[in-house]
This record gives structure tokens, C-alpha cells and sequence, in this order.
């Protein structure tokens, strides 16, 4: 036991609402908190009996809270997110069954700027107790702009590699994946708004994919191209992302495969090297690693259900709590969850 009594759960509830707000709403003149300052912040507003560094980690630590880190973070500003988010996951879950009635929804973007990099000095392979050494300096041999479309019932991918992206290749691309599948009774385009997914030689594209006419002056503004092209009574239907969304495209998963597994620590002697190494990968990855995605996001907002007291990283550290009734500070800060989520219909 030490000298002095344990602080009382007002105490604690007072270095989590400290280290939960703006520095400058208590006077300091610091952009982010240290544990000095939240030290110093209580002692100046309470007049109360000092309190260490290592009392108030403690305390930040069983909030999990660590207002030292900051990551960013996009916010979506669009009006109809909700409704667009839940269309794209209905496609999602009922994807198995379009699937088996001939149609296909399909993710498709570009990976761009992805450089072609030679190492200056030979990469030193993995020993015991060393990790793989690669040299800082490289060579520069260009880049390349992948346009990838992840079929997402299958989790093949169909691809096109080129030196540009723009309007004229993603219809080329529409085209190649079309010609792919052969007869089907139609896709469902899951895509970004980018402005080279609705323009004009897209909608070209469409329009004699589908076997339909199109009058140009039409589709002269960017709001009649997006209705011309998610008319949902066509073989190919796009569907557009909400504003800041495009992590609801499953081929920004793949992507991100792409870039563990090749990109990474890709070392290619030129542009020739690297077209060929990453058409054999594509090749190898479609006949050996393609699978579907488990979606699991519905649409609902997530929230926190698990209390942290219960969470796996305190019952490693031999701090779990099962006690039936949550900390003080648990219950007046994180309140039970507002809602049930359900499943996309």
C-alpha cells in the first residue's frame, strides 16, 4: 500500500475528460497533450494535491485512450450516403445469387502511379536475428496505371496495365471486361466518382454494350451522363459510390493485396521487367489465391460494443475485468450501445 490513498473515481473521470478535449479549452497553449500538461491542467484547476505522470498513464491506459496519436480520417458530407452505402451492400449479399441467374456485379477503379523502382545495391537476404535489408537508393524506371475490375462473387480480376488513366482507357476497359464474360443477362458496376467513370466515351460504351441508342446533346452535363449510365433499366447498371466513400469498392481491398504481396518490395530492372512480372502475378493470383470477400459492414454506423475492460489487449495484460457492473468512469463516458444493427435486406 503507499503513502497515499488511491484517487477517487472523480479524479480519473477528470484525466479522461482532460486528455478527450482540446488543449485549448483549459488555456494551454500546445496542440496536443502530454502527461505534464494533463498533470498540470488538474493542479491548476482543482488547487488538488499533485498527481504523477505514471498515475495518470495508468489511468489513460485503462481507458485505452492515447491523445499523444493522431491519424486521419475522411468524413462524408454526402446528403444520401446511408441510402447509397445500403444499395452497394445489398449487391454485396445478394451477389451469390445474381451470380447464379447469369448476372455479375463487379468493383472496378485505377491504381495509379505505381513506380517502377530498381534498388541501387543488391537487396541482403533474411538471416537469424536479421530481418531482409534493402538499400534506400533506387532507380527510377517510370510508372504504370493498373485499371482492375475484382469480380466479386468469384474474386477474379480482370485487368488493364497502361502509362495513362483516362476516360478513353476506362472504356477500353469496360469493353475488355464485357468481352471476358461473353453473354450474361448484365453487370452491376460498383465504381468511384471519378469524373472518367461518366463521361462521355463511357457512356458511348455503354450504350453499345447494352444495344440501346443514345442522343449526345442529351448527355451533355455530368448529372445526365450519372442518370443515363445508373438507369437500373439497362444491362449495365453503374453504381456510384457516396461522396468520400470509395472504401465501400471491393477493389480497394485487392488493392491493397496487391501492394503487401508485389508492390512493396518490388525491385524491377525496367519497365519491361515490371509488365511482365506483374501480369505473371495477376495470372498466378486469379488461378491460385482469387476468392470472394466476407463483407461484413451493413450500412449501419459502427460503434463499440465490447467494454474495454473486456477487451483482448487487458486480458493479456492480466486486467480483464468480468464484474457485471462497468468502472464509474465507464458507465458516465462510453453509454451502452444506442442500437441493435441489423442485416443489409
Amino acid at each position: 500500500m503507499g503513502d497515499h490513498p488511491p484517487f477517487p473515481p472523480s479524479t480519473q473521470i477528470e484525466v479522461v475528460s482532460i486528455a478527450t478535449s482540446e488543449p485549448a479549452d483549459y488555456g494551454r497553449t500546445v496542440t496536443r497533450w502530454a502527461l505534464d500538461d494533463i498533470a498540470a491542467t488538474i493542479v491548476n484547476q482543482k488547487a488538488a494535491e499533485m498527481i504523477s505522470r505514471s498515475t495518470i498513464w495508468r489511468i489513460l491506459n485503462d481507458a485505452d485512450l492515447k491523445p499523444h496519436k493522431s491519424v486521419y480520417w475522411l468524413n462524408s458530407h454526402d446528403p444520401d450516403f446511408e441510402a447509397k452505402a445500403k444499395d452497394i451492400c445489398r449487391l454485396y449479399v445478394h451477389s451469390p445469387q445474381l451470380y447464379e441467374q447469369g448476372r455479375l456485379v463487379i468493383c472496378s477503379d485505377e491504381k495509379t502511379g505505381m513506380q517502377i523502382l530498381e534498388r541501387k545495391y543488391p537487396t541482403l537476404p533474411v538471416e537469424p536475428g536479421k530481418p531482409e535489408r534493402r538499400e534506400h537508393e533506387y532507380i527510377r524506371h517510370g510508372t504504370r496505371a493498373l485499371t482492375a475490375s475484382f469480380v466479386v462473387p468469384t474474386g477474379e480480376v480482370i485487368w488493364d496495365l497502361g502509362i495513362t488513366r483516362t476516360s478513353e482507357d476506362f472504356a477500353r476497359h469496360l469493353r475488355h471486361v464485357s468481352q471476358h464474360f461473353g453473354p450474361c443477362q448484365g453487370i452491376d458496376w460498383v465504381l468511384d466518382n471519378l469524373n472518367t467513370h461518366w463521361s462521355l466515351d463511357v457512356c458511348r460504351t455503354v450504350a453499345d454494350l447494352c444495344g440501346i441508342p443514345i442522343v449526345e446533346r442529351d448527355l451533355k452535363t455530368g448529372l445526365q451522363r450519372r442518370a443515363f449510365l445508373t438507369d437500373p433499366t439497362h444491362k449495365h447498371v453503374f453504381h456510384f459510390t457516396p461522396k468520400h466513400g470509395s472504401w465501400l469498392n471491393q477493389v480497394e481491398l485487392w488493392f491493397s493485396v496487391l501492394a503487401r504481396r508485389f508492390l512493396q518490395r518490388g525491385d524491377f530492372r525496367s519497365a519491361e521487367d515490371f509488365e511482365h512480372r506483374i501480369q505473371a502475378f495477376l495470372d498466378d493470383y486469379n488461378q491460385q489465391w482469387a476468392h470472394p470477400y466476407r463483407w461484413t459492414y451493413t450500412g449501419q454506423p459502427l460503434v463499440r460494443d465490447t467494454p474495454f475492460s473486456r477487451t483482448r489487449r487487458q486480458q493479456q495484460r492480466g486486467r480483464a475485468c468480468f464484474s457485471p457492473r462497468a468502472k464509474t468512469y465507464q458507465r458516465i463516458l462510453y453509454p451502452p450501445r444506442p442500437y441493435n444493427a441489423t442485416a443489409a435486406n
